[in-house]
């Protein structure tokens, strides 16, 4: 599993012309969380769980806080593309990537994972083609591997 968060003020998601997921919180800071998830991650493994206690622990939001200690909020988008590998030739491998009957339920046992913490998440929509729009500051983006 992997993920790449970024430090925001707020952040959305947008499907077909609706707002599906939204984030504004410019005092406490917020984290968009982009998060593809790996053909050997499952939702009977330790993967999500990790990626869970990484988004809301790791200390990177303002004064070195995190999401948990800010009382921030988190936009969880499922991002296969994510995945790719792009080591030979000029076209990615998807074959990184777990299919999306697969990925679906991992996704819903992190945002679970971190709605049990406390957090407020807002989500895109699985599968769909969605625009995500952000307002990053620092900015500060990390890339998180489980």
């Amino acid at each position: 599993m992997k993920a790449v968060l970024t430090r925001v003020s707020s952040a959305s998601v947008t499907v077909d012309g609706e707002l599906v997921g939204a984030i504004d919180c410019p005092e406490t800071g917020g984290v968009l969380a982009l998060v593809g998830v790996a053909r050997e991650d499952t939702d009977g493994d330790e993967a999500w769980q990790t990626m869970a206690r990484k988004i809301a622990e790791l200390r990177i939001l303002d004064g070195e806080r995190s999401v948990v200690d800010a009382g921030a909020p988190v936009l969880l988008i499922s991002q296969f593309t994510l995945m790719g590998r792009t080591a030979k030739g000029r076209r990615p491998a998807w074959s990184d990537a777990a299919n999306g009957h697969d990925a679906q339920p991992v996704m819903a046992k992190l945002a679970a994972a971190l709605r049990e913490r406390g957090i407020h998440v807002e989500e895109g929509r699985f599968g769909a083609m969605m625009q995500v729009a952000s307002v990053n500051e620092g900015p500060f983006t990390l890339l998180v591997e489980t």
